[in-house]
């Protein structure tokens, strides 16, 4: 066991998203965890308390993920669609758990700041609302197939971008 572990905290999250990557989030123990991570059983939860802790911050870190990802497509509607699929394919554990209520302590603060990051980061890509909620939706769902296996091919962003690209022209084509 490695006691002495430089950044504990950050080895067991990132062991967390290697399991849940893995297994799913009903695959996780903290049990598991520690031994993934190469630490004490009793670690997980001094850090996290509990299976819910640890899957809160997995979540949170992965709004944080997701809002540079955003960021970084410098607000252009399309590329942050393909940045979207991109992060969910990368991170497929952070995105398990990120959108499932039931898995996380709903008002951790540190989950709620990471939400609202991500949140302003999607709506900042156009001031219609419906028109990024429905944005967001396809970029979603697209990562959602294509991480079940529903849609493959050999690379992700070229399979997403003429979905993507189809779905922000039907947004203009509607709106005008």
């Amino acid at each position: 066991m490695n006691y002495h572990h430089g950044d504990l905290r950050r080895a067991m999250i990132a062991a967390a998203a290697t399991a849940v990557a893995e297994r799913g989030p009903a695959g996780l123990s903290l049990r598991g965890l520690a031994r993934l991570a190469g630490v004490s059983h009793a670690a997980p939860a001094h850090h996290f308390g509990d299976k819910a802790g640890v899957l809160t911050a997995l979540a949170a870190e992965g709004f944080t993920l997701l809002a540079t990802a955003l960021d970084e497509a410098r607000g252009d509607l399309l590329a942050s669609g393909v940045a979207y699929v991109t992060f969910a394919v990368d991170h497929p554990g952070h995105f398990a758990v990120m959108f499932d209520r039931s898995l996380v302590h709903r008002e951790d603060p540190g989950l709620l700041a990471a939400e609202r990051k991500a949140s302003a980061a999607l709506a900042d890509l156009t001031p219609d609302a419906e028109a990024a909620r429905a944005a967001w939706s396809v970029a979603h769902g697209f990562a959602a197939l294509w991480l079940s296996g529903a849609i493959s091919g050999p690379d992700v962003a070229g399979a997403a971008e003429p979905v993507l690209r189809r779905a922000v022209a039907g947004r203009s084509e509607l709106s005008g």
